[in-house]
């Protein structure tokens, strides 16, 4: 017998969470304790945008440090040594067939996919495959996408979406107060998810908030697939419900166990 994995969108937020100890890092760490170990892992990352739906194919993956120099050399240090999956890399192209999917192996895990893994199962031992953002395809072509990749929940294989539903980073550097939208528009989205309100969330772009808090379409659109992993009778179990100017951490959970 299989055991059904969750579905997880999550806030990644600054690749800094992967080495410091903040809140949403616990939080990280705590929801892995809640479910049994994944056989492996399907990352959407915000941070791995191409033309084209393309599938992570290596056996073994860089760690790919995405972020500028600002940050410090300890976090440049880090590896994430996960291996990858080619036999799951090919079975996930099988799935996205008719949206033209292809294999790639000239990707790795960035650091959407590592920061928060590094916390959720340190000792890298896990086999993860990234799935790419198509940039060319509207919000209810990544849903779509999402649904297809549904069953693999039913082989114990966790689906884990990361970008952050609020991102505005002129915002997060241009004041510390915290806006009304940032916290408006975060529970709009984890409302609709409550509610399994699908509707509402592919049309986001209606609101009136949405150009302040998700001018950066990528670090929105993982939302689709997690939403589109859950299954009838499903609800989220929201976590790691913080703020910053310009940034929400939320996450939320599906299939978690009773």
């Amino acid at each position: 017998m299989t055991s059904r994995a969750p579905a997880l969108f999550v806030g990644h937020g600054s690749p800094m969470n992967a080495i410091e100890d903040t809140p949403s890092a616990r939080g990280w760490a705590e929801i892995a304790r809640a479910f049994p170990r994944p056989r492996a892992i399907v990352v959407v990352s915000a941070h791995w945008v191409t033309e084209g739906v393309h599938v992570t194919s290596n056996a073994r993956q860089p760690t790919i440090h995405d972020f500028g120099r600002g940050f410090p050399q300890a976090l440049f240090d880090v590896e994430y040594p996960a291996p990858g999956d080619p036999a799951l890399a090919a079975d996930i192209v099988e799935r996205l067939s008719a949206f033209r999917a292809e294999l790639d192996d000239s990707w790795g895990l960035d650091h959407g996919a590592w920061s928060v893994l590094r916390r959720m199962y340190p000792d890298a031992d896990i086999p993860v495959v990234q799935v790419s953002l198509d940039a060319r395809r509207p919000p209810a072509e990544h849903f779509a996408i999402g649904q297809a990749l549904t069953d693999l929940r039913d082989d114990n294989v966790l689906i884990l979406a990361a970008g952050n539903i609020v991102h505005n980073l002129p915002a997060f550097f241009r004041t510390r107060e915290l806006l009304p939208w940032v916290q408006a528009f975060d529970e709009f989205v984890t409302n609709a998810a409550a509610t399994g309100d699908d509707a509402a969330v592919l049309n986001y772009a209606a609101r009136p908030d949405a150009s302040d808090a998700a001018p950066d379409w990528e670090h929105f659109f993982p939302v689709f697939y997690a939403l589109a992993a859950r299954r009838a009778g499903e609800t989220p179990y929201i976590f790691n419900k913080h703020y910053d100017p310009g940034i929400s951490m939320t996450a939320f959970a599906y299939g978690l166990p009773q």
